[in-house]
């Protein structure tokens, strides 16, 4: 092709020529200039659309134009037909067909993206024309190409001379595309339903032919391969397996060739799959045997290791099964082949080898076993007795499987597996052991009896006991049931429990299994104290391991969280083995704040006047640590480091809470007397480290990383302890007011919300609460004279701590240093924040603010003279300003108003709606009254003010119907 003459952006002026479209197909795919593609494309689409479109694209099918120029052509043709077709008059079909089937016998030799779009073009066409105009559009085709004849007579004497294997094969394309081009178009019911009505009919046609191409000797494989894609096309358009079971039987055939076997298994998967297929009993019980047929060739393939071969008879084995479990159930008298079936799927679950690396078969066949299972305990009870006793056997012998798949390789050969074939076998297993679980549903304790035996058989054994994989798997076992189910009525536990101990732990994923199962019991442990004593010297010897690191911490917190009022006699051991790893820094970050978390625990269940001591002798070694780093001149190591400690002592405040006990009695006696001569141990340790934690602070004000560190140790403080707080909320109180003022951050905010939580109420705390308020407040509001769109984090944390004062303590605002005036312009610009979280919290501001207006003058009237503007923002948020999923809340603020202020409402609305193009140009003024009208009758009904509101959004949005 040669370079246009005129290139570049005098091509927008450029006459419909064939030339000049040449020229612009050359720009596009072969101009490096990415602006000149852009404005080559814009032409080439409106030259598309032309109606001149209908002539040059034949001129640029020419046999001796390039293949992209020819596509192009081809290309045209399909979009002039698809959506201008109404402007060919009628009595030019004739020729337009004629034309079409000409070029695709011409182009059926290639090149194959022209001889594609041509077919698509006549496909398009004959959904145009189906079935008034054009009565028996596919006999017409074949009549058109007579595959089988060399002397085909259509079309000129050149194209039959052509190969007609190439005829044969552009036919086939051509009835393939036919159903995917109905499928890809867009139609109105009626239409839609009348064509598939149609083409269903064309089935009688189609299917005797692809029948004889793929029985026949002469068909080559491309023939046979288009056969089957043709057919699994035509399912696609609802084609029954009725109608089509003899073809699927003959694509069988194709599964010993190999070169067709993939598209073999695509096209029967497709076609048995379908969930009407459950209609042709009689279809299904025919391709049955087929199915069995293949178990040989599934062993062998399985044997030989060729790994696509078995995978694909998997798939079969499985659609069969999956798809129609039921209904192949239910036919009593072929319940030995669907048993065989049942049984190949099993070998196909059992396949040789490593998923994912030398299998990847396998995990086909989980969800199967799901399905039989649901489908036999659906049935009434007689029956199930009687699948169950077939059925019952098979789960044994599936959960032996499934054991045996989740054994890992040799350390060596798992070494060398990459990260992605790690992280996939992960996650098999865990899909193993969801199997696991449900099967369990079907077999019971007998399960677990079973497994103990074979696990106890197996730890008494030297030899057997050696090979470390099966010990894991039967503990796999174990954990996988024990996790979701429970088992504390399970008479084989304290057996299981008494055996953990004999396990090597030597070998590393091993323990973690081991762990874990520790951990899956720790509800039973609990209800069996004794136990602990042999269990524990495990869990705390898989601690000081770092390859054991999450298995161990975690089962330690469940142990801890769970069996604490036990745990006296261990707590010593717990501790030192804890806090030597804490010193050694064994554990990542995160393990250790669950360490913490578990230590916390474990000293809340301990006798109160024994508590400090403990939480001293832990902690002291990471104050010392953190007092030598406030020393120092700050830097990035130095924070990562207290940030870290901070967050240890976040950790161990969240869970360290001596008024969780199970005997309540003696608790709270033991809590009465111990906290009037002491007061929480907690308090005291924060009390002691309070004037560390205003050093690093000085130091650290500006890093937000640290404020929020120390914010956290109080918030997780104030969480757990509640009242007993309350010595430490006057120092903290003025620490976070000094924090705010010099360096806002939000992490202030939240832990303030907490205190108005908490304290709000108690009349000795209400001045520190206030004082404190007061500056935030005051802090805040200057923030947002000074532009707050930075800041949407604060704006959201100020927002929800204004609404918790606003529900738990509104006489804060009487307050004379309190801005009303200036909260509520705060609200309302905080409504028109991009953030989603931050306008949530403000409308929750406005939600609490607007009941409060009636009986607090000063509320009321900042109401009086804002409410306008508050309802003209909202308005413009629900008009289009605001994303469509917050249009809910706003109709909370909405409703709000109707409800507490309706009279002041309708003048609002009236006044802000009557502006033409408020707010938006999509709403007319009649619409904007409905509006109004609609919104201002409901007082109460919450869904309906939704509704309304969503609507009116709608229509702003000109999106009417959307929903």
């Amino acid at each position: 092709m040669e370079s246009p003459a005129n290139p570049g952006d005098s091509l927008v002026e450029l006459e419909l020529t064939v030339e000049n479209v040449e020229s612009a197909l050359y720009q596009l795919y072969f101009d490096p200039d990415m602006e000149r593609k852009n404005v080559a494309q814009k032409w080439l689409t409106q030259a598309q659309a032309s109606a001149q479109a209908w002539q040059f694209c034949w001129a640029l099918l020419a046999p001796d134009k390039l293949p992209e120029v020819q596509f192009f052509g081809a290309s045209t043709l399909h979009s002039k037909i698809s959506r201008h077709w109404s402007d060919l008059p009628t009595d030019q079909h004739d020729t337009l067909r004629m034309q079409l089937l000409s070029h695709i016998l011409h182009f059926s030799s290639g090149p194959k993206m022209v001889l594609t779009r041509l077919c698509v073009a006549l496909a398009s066409m004959a959904l145009n024309l189906i079935p008034q105009a054009w009565s028996q559009p596919v006999a017409d085709m074949v009549r058109a190409f007579q595959p089988q004849k060399p002397d085909c007579e259509s079309g000129s004497g050149s194209e039959a001379t052509q190969d007609p294997q190439a005829h044969c094969l552009a036919l086939l394309e051509l009835l393939t595309v036919l159903p995917e081009e109905f499928q890809s178009r867009r139609l109105a019911q009626a239409r839609c339903d009348q064509l598939r009505e149609a083409l269903a009919g064309e089935w009688a046609v189609v299917c005797p032919l692809l029948r004889q191409l793929l029985q026949s000797q002469d068909s080559s494989n491309q023939v046979k391969e288009k056969v089957l894609r043709c057919l699994s096309s035509w399912t696609g358009l609802d084609v029954t397996l009725g109608d089509s079971h003899e073809l699927v039987q003959d694509c069988f055939t194709a599964l010993s060739n190999p070169e067709l076997f993939d598209t073999a298994v695509e096209t029967i998967v497709t076609a048995i799959s379908q969930p009407d297929s459950q209609r042709y009993i009689d279809a299904l019980v025919t391709l049955m045997p087929l199915v069995l047929g293949l178990h040989d060739q599934l062993k062998t393939a399985a044997q030989d290791g060729a790994m696509e071969t078995s995978h694909g008879i998997c798939r079969i084995a499985v659609a069969m099964g999956e798809t129609h479990s039921r209904v192949l159930l239910e036919q009593v008298e072929h319940w030995q082949e669907y048993l065989a079936l049942v049984n190949m799927i099993l070998f196909c679950t059992g396949i040789p080898g490593h998923y994912p690396v030398s299998e990847t078969t396998s995990s086909l066949t989980l969800t199967f076993w799901y399905t039989l299972q649901d489908d036999i305990l659906s049935f009434d009870e007689e029956k199930q007795a009687v699948y169950l006793q077939v059925y019952r056997p098979v789960y044994f012998q599936l959960v032996d499987v499934l054991l045996h798949k989740s054994h890992y390789p040799s350390q060596e050969e798992y070494a060398s597996w990459s990260s992605d074939d790690k992280e996939q076998f992960r996650i098999y297993r865990v899909d193993i052991s969801d199997t696991l679980m449900y099967v369990y549903e079907m077999l019971g304790a007998e399960l677990l009896s079973n497994l103990y035996d074979r696990l106890g058989r197996h730890l008494m054994d030297p030899q057997l006991s050696a090979v470390w994989q099966d010990t894991e798997a039967l503990l796999f076992g174990f954990q996988s049931i024990a996790e979701t189910i429970d088992v504390n009525y399970s008479d084989v536990i304290p057996g299981l429990i008494g055996l953990i101990p004999r396990i090597n732990i030597s070998n590393a994923m091993l323990a973690d299994t081991v762990m874990y199962t520790i951990g899956s019991l720790a509800e039973w442990l609990a209800d069996h104290p004794v136990m602990l004593g042999g269990i524990l010297p495990m869990v705390l010897q898989g601690l000081v391991k770092p390859e054991l690191s999450v298995s161990s911490v975690s089962t330690l917190k469940r142990i801890c969280r769970e069996c604490r009022h036990d745990l006296s006699p261990y707590a010593q051991d717990i501790l030192t083995v804890s806090q030597d790893v804490l010193v050694k820094e064994i554990h990542k970050s995160s393990q250790c704040m669950w360490l913490m978390q578990a230590l916390g625990f474990l000293l809340s269940a301990l006798p109160v006047d024994e508590i400090l001591g403990r939480l001293h002798s832990l902690i002291t070694p990471h104050i010392q640590r953190l007092d030598t780093l406030a020393q120092q001149e700050p830097d990035p190591t130095n924070k990562q480091a207290m940030v870290h400690i901070l967050g240890m002592l976040s950790s161990l405040f969240t869970t360290l809470d001596i008024r969780h006990t199970d005997s309540l009695e003696a608790a709270s006696s033991q809590i009465l007397s111990a906290s009037q001569s002491t007061p929480n141990p907690v308090v005291v340790v924060l009390q002691q480290v309070f004037t560390l934690i205003q050093t690093i602070l000085s130091k650290w004000l500006d890093d937000s990383e640290v404020v929020e560190a120390v914010c956290g140790v109080f918030d997780k403080s104030v969480r757990t302890l509640l009242h007993d707080f309350g010595p430490m909320v006057a120092h903290l109180s003025e620490m976070l007011g000094q924090i705010y003022s010099a360096y806002p951050q939000f992490s202030a905010l939240d832990l303030a919300r907490q205190m108005v939580h908490i304290f709000s109420g108690e009349e000795q705390h209400l001045s520190n609460i206030r004082s404190l308020v007061e500056v935030l407040t005051s802090v805040t509001l200057n923030l947002f004279q000074q532009g707050p769109r930075d800041h949407p984090d604060i704006a959201e944390s100020f927002m929800q701590l204004h609404a918790q004062i606003l529900k738990r303590k509104p006489e804060l605002y009487l307050s004379e240093q309190l801005d009303v005036k200036g909260l509520f312009y705060c609200g309302i610009l905080t409504l028109k924040f991009p953030e989603t979280p931050t306008v949530k919290a403000a409308t929750q501001f406005f939600t609490e603010l607007l009941p409060r207006c009636k009986d607090m003058p000063s509320l009321g009237e900042v109401l009086q003279r804002d409410g306008k503007l508050l309802t003209e923002t909202i308005l413009q948020a629900v008009g289009g300003e605001s994303p469509r999923s917050l249009t809910e809340h706003f109709s909370e603020v909405l409703l709000s108003l109707n409800r507490h202020c309706p009279a002041l409402l309708a003048q609002w609305l009236k006044e802000t709606l009557q502006s033409p193009g408020f707010p938006s140009a999509h709403v007319s003024s009649e619409q904007k009254h409905t509006f109004s009208q609609q919104l201002l009758r409901e007082q109460t009904n919450k869904r309906r003010v939704k509704e309304i509101v969503k609507e009116f959004s709608l229509l702003c949005r000109g999106l009417q119907g959307a929903g």
